[in-house]
């Protein structure tokens, strides 16, 4: 059985020690949805939210969050990202938004934390920017889709629709 990398032997949380391992590129991508009322995603594909662009500000908080997930998440590693993009698409289907979030390194340790991270910071400012004109947004199946890199290898998840 697999253990947890972030418990020490005593079972108390630990930092992992990623001195001995390979600089690699490590990529991540994660996704996220945000379901609302298809009246809500007509305002911000028209650009009529009162709080101005809705898919610029979400880009740009998801970029930023993914620079600074160490300071959010404990036992995160700092990282100098070499690449973070975020792209926001409609769905008429959901009615709403799908968010992937890409992040890159070349480094000692992976990048999943910082593409959730971004994906996630983007569907949440995509709900505040919004909330005025529909409070009822679901913010739901944040995940890691894709990750390249690393000891543990790849891994694909199955590209279904977000939960």
């Amino acid at each position: 059985m697999a253990r947890l990398t972030h418990l020490g032997a005593d079972g108390k949380a630990d930092m992992v020690d990623v001195g001995g391992k390979d600089e690699t590129e490590r990529t991540a991508v994660a996704e996220g949805a945000v379901t609302m009322q298809p009246s809500t995603l007509k305002t911000i594909l028209e650009g009529n939210a009162k709080k101005g662009d809705v898919l610029g500000a979400a880009r740009i908080a998801g970029i930023m969050a993914a620079k600074r997930t160490h300071e959010l998440i404990p036992l995160c590693h700092p990282l100098l990202l070499t690449k973070v993009a975020v792209d926001i698409v409609p769905d008429e289907t959901l009615p709403g938004l799908r968010v992937t979030a890409l992040a890159r390194v070349t480094g000692k340790t992976g990048v999943e934390m910082e593409a959730l991270t971004a994906a996630s910071v983007a569907c949440l400012t995509i709900y505040d920017m919004a909330k005025a004109v529909d409070r009822g947004m679901v913010v739901s199946g944040i995940r890691v889709v894709e990750k390249t890199g690393g000891k543990s290898g790849d891994f694909k998840a199955d590209r279904g629709k977000p939960e």
